[in-house]
């Protein structure tokens, strides 16, 4: 078992073609995770991911701020509180559409298989 303090973990810049987002790998293989891997998103005001999809699902619980999901169907809002799954293969976009800093924890398989 391990407990630590979140920001004991560096806040990286999230991949290309993402604007005003940082992410903190929390829980990883190497913290002793075999099967998901626990992020924290923090997304700027104004700021988004990629549009962008995969072969894996998203497990997300939105901590603070307010903003949407956009996906192929038009945007779905959401607001501290609130949990987004998306499923394999759909395209996604989280924004930040408030007025503060958006934070999300978002669960992955660690093991993600391509297409």
């Amino acid at each position: 078992m391990k407990v630590f303090p979140y920001t004991d973990v560096k806040a990286e810049d999230a991949d290309s073609g993402a604007e005003k987002v940082k992410v903190r790998w929390l829980i990883t293989k190497e913290t002793g995770a075999p099967n998901f891997a626990m992020r924290l998103f923090e997304v700027g005001k104004g700021g988004c991911s990629p549009f962008h999809d995969h072969a894996w699902e998203h497990e997300v619980f939105i901590l603070e701020g307010e903003g949407s999901v956009m996906s192929e169907k038009g945007p779905r809002r959401f607001k501290q509180g609130d949990v987004v799954f998306v499923p394999p293969n759909e395209k996604h976009q989280f924004r930040n559409e408030g007025k503060v800093m958006l934070k999300f924890l978002c669960m992955v398989p660690i093991e993600r298989k391509s297409r």
